[in-house]
């Protein structure tokens, strides 16, 4: 890219979290919004601004992707719930880089599609990278942590966090809710629908230097003993109203890496899981190291119920993916992760 150029950017979706990468590269001086896609029927042929609630800015939302991809942007900005790996792989051997928030950090959750990723990067000599919050950088909050240790011997990362407000049926039905305290299916549900954890043990093995001998996920729930409404949907009482996992990485029998959710809902769980509001990083070593992660609304922050919160949680998911889009774009072909890229900076974001 020539000196002073912007990076030409085209965003992947429109919903909670792509909205607010939209206006994140919207407000950036060193990007260029140059395409839109979108999957719902309804939003086709719409501004993005409009789309994303902010001004117009002259770019229409397409479901057209042979269109998105002889725009021949630098970057694509991957949104949705779910990764489509179809996508995916005709993106990055177009040669356009993607910086993704939908379930992927090393790509081991997609199982042998990821050798379709790892071969689109070759033909396309183009870098795919993907974070959020958790997982993500919540991982490299955990690494960091750690490295003032001289001796690590375990490294816990926990996201805890009344998600009551955060009103997404299809994200998670997959891993649980509302299902019967006693359905059977209930740890395999969560097993896949959490599955990405298992590329952050990955990330976390590697920077550490280790090789495992098992990555796992164990699961404990908790039920509402009232009827729970979360807006489009609702919990039964006696159903699944909270969900705890964990995904260990484990060597010689001992847990080394445990990278843990607890998510509730509602005040009337069964049994009453205390939460820490937050991320909490404990690090077993010399020394031992606690570092605890917590984030506020700002003081001009307008909100008129809880569910307007969760605007924040959107916020700390896209940032880490848009934020990485220089590195990721000066990056070596491949799948890349924190490990192989230089200090992710929040620049032009100061206003």
């Amino acid at each position: 890219m020539t000196s002073g150029a912007r990076r030409r950017i085209v965003q992947w979706t429109t919903g909670n979290v792509g909205q607010r990468a939209v206006r994140a590269v919207v407000a950036d001086p060193a990007l260029e919004l140059v395409g839109c896609y979108a999957w719902a029927p309804d939003k086709v042929g719409r501004d993005v601004g409009d789309l994303c609630g902010i001004d117009l800015v002259g770019v229409t939302a397409t479901a057209d992707v042979d269109a998105l991809l002889a725009l021949d942007p630098d970057c694509v900005v991957y949104t949705p719930k779910w990764p489509d790996v179809d996508h995916l792989v005709r993106i990055l051997a177009r040669g356009i880089n993607v910086v993704a928030t939908a379930g992927f950090i090393t790509g081991h959750a997609l199982g042998p599609d990821r050798d379709r990723i790892l071969a689109a990067c070759v033909t396309g000599q183009s870098s795919i990278f993907g974070s959020g919050m958790n997982p993500g950088f919540a991982n490299l909050l955990g690494l960091v942590s750690a490295g003032l240790c001289d001796r690590v011997d375990s490294i816990t990362v926990l996201e805890s966090v009344d998600s009551t407000g955060y009103d997404s049926a299809e994200t998670e039905l997959s891993v649980g809710y509302g299902r019967a305290i006693d359905d059977p299916d209930l740890p395999a549900l969560t097993r896949a629908g959490t599955a990405v954890f298992g590329d952050a043990v990955h990330l976390m093995a590697d920077a550490l230097g280790i090789e495992l001998d098992e990555i796992r996920c164990d699961a404990e729930y908790a039920q509402t003993t009232e009827d729970l409404d979360l807006g489009s949907w609702s919990i039964a009482a006696g159903c699944v109203a909270g969900v705890s996992a964990s995904w260990k990485g484990v060597r010689a029998g001992a847990t080394l890496i445990d990278l843990r959710v607890r998510w509730r809902k509602g005040r009337h769980l069964e049994p009453d899981w205390a939460i820490e509001h937050g991320y909490v990083v404990e690090v077993e070593g010399r020394p031992r190291v606690r570092t605890k992660l917590e984030v506020y609304p700002p003081p001009d922050f307008v909100a008129t119920s809880f569910a307007d919160y969760m605007v924040l949680g959107m916020i700390m998911t896209a940032m880490p993916a848009v934020n990485a889009i220089p590195q990721v774009c000066d990056a070596a072909p491949g799948i890349v992760t924190y490990l192989d890229l230089p200090l992710i900076r929040p620049s032009g974001r100061v206003r």
